[in-house]
């Protein structure tokens, strides 16, 4: 399955029914009038968060989705029948943006979310309900309320418990494989990995969700290599592993370059708990390992964990650190003025 996280779609809900005009003729009833019923409305556009999709590819193919409009109204003061709701069903972490991309109008974060997006028009009057006491017989009657519509964007961001960061060939590949269920690609080459992965942890009776992202190099933000699109799907992580590997030149400025393209990202990634694991160490000496750990702790001012993915050392050690930031994360509980709220918006 190919992995699409953003994706343009245009949606319009149903417009509302028109209602009728009729008057009733019926035998041996001495006086008719007006009996024509109301229209029916117009479907809703509901967007709905499934359990089973990681990628946004259906939108690649199907990019327009249009609600049924609703029935006119009939005599014998019938009402028309509504349009059926349009439900699109979307990843749990879609998030629905403006054509601009400037504003977050729905977030969907659990299983079973289910949003109103666009509201369908409501069904026009028959000329029943304009009978007054003095307009016995009206003709007039209401078209329906017309439909809204607009074009936005969907925007997945993986919903995981911890990120998988570094520069390309750091290792992560590796790690993710050896820690989860997972696949991912490895080579002996830069971005191996050139979409986001998932895996479940199995740690001590508990279970995380791990995410690889492709590697970060200077200048990401600004679109050197693949650039910083993937960030995005470690914003909601509560801590990140970040992995240097051990034969590079000079670790402390693999560390730093990373840290940067974080920072120059913005979104709070500098700001959330990390783990530093200095990776590949089965193919060094004891004495260059301790040294290495030294200068990367000095660059990076936090504990660093020696471990190989491959090799499988020091993995317990790094998962029992990754749980325990998580538990401490879990332990903060933030404001409810704080976090990205999505908005009511309608087109106008």
């Amino acid at each position: 399955m190919h992995f699409l996280d953003q994706a343009k779609i245009f949606v319009r809900s149903g417009a509302g029914g028109g209602g009728a005009v009729s008057f009733r003729r019926e035998k041996f009833i001495e006086y008719g009038g007006p009996d024509g019923g109301n229209g029916g409305k117009g479907g809703d556009i509901v967007f709905e968060a499934v359990a089973g999709l990681n990628t946004l590819i259906d939108f690649r193919y199907t990019q327009h989705f249009r609600a049924p409009r609703g029935k006119g109204g009939a005599g014998s003061n019938m009402t028309g029948a509504g349009g059926e709701d349009l439900v699109i069903k979307v990843p749990v972490g879609t998030q629905v943006l403006s054509e601009d991309k400037e504003e977050v109008l729905l977030d969907f974060t659990r299983v079973g979310q289910r949003e109103v997006f666009l509201r369908g028009g409501d069904g026009g009057r028959g000329n029943l309900s304009y009978k007054t006491s003095t307009n016995r017989a009206p003709r007039q009657h209401g078209t329906g309320w017309p439909s809204e519509e607009a074009w936005v964007w969907l925007r997945l961001k993986l919903l995981a418990d911890a990120g998988l960061v570094g520069l390309p060939n750091a290792g992560k590949s590796t790690f993710i494989n050896a820690v989860t269920n997972a696949q991912a690609k490895v080579g002996a080459y830069a971005f191996t990995t050139t979409r986001p992965q998932l895996g479940v942890v199995r740690h001590h009776d508990r279970e995380f969700v791990i995410a690889d992202i492709p590697g970060l190099i200077e200048g990401a933000a600004e679109g050197a290599g693949i650039g910083d699109r993937f960030l995005g799907h470690i914003e909601r992580c509560q801590v990140l592993l970040h992995l240097v590997d051990a034969n590079d030149e000079d670790v402390a400025t693999s560390y730093r370059i990373v840290r940067e393209e974080l920072e120059n990202y913005g979104a709070g990634l500098t700001d959330k708990p990390v783990v530093v694991a200095l990776n590949k160490i089965d193919t060094l000496d004891e004495e260059l390992i301790k040294a290495l750990s030294e200068e990367l702790e000095e660059a990076s001012g936090a504990q660093v964990i020696p471990i190989s993915g491959a090799a499988q050392i020091g993995v317990d050690w790094v998962l029992d650190e990754l749980l325990a930031k998580m538990s401490d994360a879990a332990d903060v509980v933030p404001d409810d003025d704080e976090g990205e709220d999505a908005v009511e918006w309608s087109p106008v």
